[in-house]
């Protein structure tokens, strides 16, 4: 793209190195600014690459500026990356003809370099050590705990004690809290046989880690995939969103529709009888983003390449009762998925 100018924190760090929370990059032919306010200009200078730093008290009005500088016509941007009101003070007289691209960055990065999949494999791979911790400290002293102070306790593990960050808020549900997809915490407290699950990533170098397990909570437990469950209603569900992961897995190609993965998953779940159940998409892109391109989703049409890598993650969701879901993030490679 010969002008384009960029917002969203993740464009800013594949497109020049850094990031921060205020700040516009704008690229013009061979020329790029990165313009930040006062309280980023010793990290910027240090990090930003290809572009010169600019440091401005009003970085919009400082980019506007340059833009009539450089008699600009004509300039791509992202408008999921802009609010009306900060879009609007870019081009007040409407001089310039905009180009929206929509996930421009994202369509940028979905296929991930050597560099970008070890990063994201090792993120992975301190995600699930993180895992194995949460289980032993769970079976420990978790007994008797909130989803609050269980919360709390999986934040500090994966955490490491502020040595990582988080991929996101972790979600921690016991039972009935399970069935929402996206649960937050309540004082429900974890006894033992509870089905409990966690889903979890943390960052290296800033690309993320996502994984989901379901468990029967008993002195012990592990979140390995193999669960035995009480209930044989749980179980069943278990073993069926159990299969449709494996069978998601082991049946992705290069060359596929994302819809096609899709459906892997969705007819397992679906013959089981628990089509209505599964609520969401079979997964999504990981990469700076904990969501990105591509979306493993019955509409996406995206053609599946070596070097995309993604979530497969089909769950099971009985309001009221429990939810399942299995996760594991993967990398396209030679022609087939590998778990990170």
């Amino acid at each position: 793209m010969k002008h384009l100018i960029l917002r969203d924190e993740s464009a800013l760090y594949y497109a020049c190195g850094y990031s921060c929370d205020n700040a516009i990059l704008l690229q013009l032919g061979d020329e790029a600014w990165f313009f930040t306010d006062g309280r980023y200009s010793v990290e910027a200078r240090e990090a930003v690459r290809g572009a010169e730093v600019v440091i401005a008290s009003d970085i919009v009005a400082a980019a506007a500026k340059r833009l009539k500088k450089q008699g600009v016509k004509r300039c791509a941007y992202d408008p999921k990356e802009w609010d009306c009101h900060r879009f609007g003070h870019l081009d007040p007289k409407r001089r310039i003809h905009w180009v929206a691209k929509p996930d421009y960055s994202h369509k940028q990065r979905i296929i991930k370099t050597p560099r970008e999949i070890a990063l994201l494999r090792e993120a992975a791979r301190q995600g699930a050590k993180a895992f194995d911790k949460i289980a032993r400290a769970f079976s420990k002293e978790g007994f008797g705990m909130d989803e609050r102070s269980l919360h709390f306790l999986a934040e500090r593990i994966l955490r490491k004690e502020g040595k990582r960050e988080l991929s996101f808020d972790p979600i921690v549900a016991i039972g009935p809290n399970a069935a929402k997809p996206h649960a937050l915490p309540t004082n429900r407290k974890l006894k033992k046989g509870d089905l409990l699950l966690l889903d979890a990533g943390v960052k290296v170098e800033r690309y993320c880690s996502d994984r989901t397990r379901t468990v029967r909570a008993v002195k012990g437990f592990d979140f390995g995939t193999i669960q035995g469950f009480k209930s044989k209603k749980i179980q069943k569900a278990y073993d069926t969103a159990l299969k449709a992961h494996d069978l998601a897995i082991a049946g992705a190609r290069s060359g596929m529709r994302a819809q096609q993965i899709d459906a892997l998953a969705r007819e397992v779940i679906e013959k089981a009888g628990y089509g209505k159940y599964f609520v969401h998409s079979t997964g999504h892109g990981v990469g700076l983003d904990i969501h990105e391109m591509p979306y493993i989703s019955p509409r996406s049409r995206t053609r599946i390449e070596d070097g995309m890598v993604f979530t497969v993650e089909p769950g099971i969701y009985i309001p009221g009762a429990f939810g399942i879901r299995i996760e594991d993030t993967v990398a396209m490679l030679h022609g087939r998925a590998e778990i990170l």
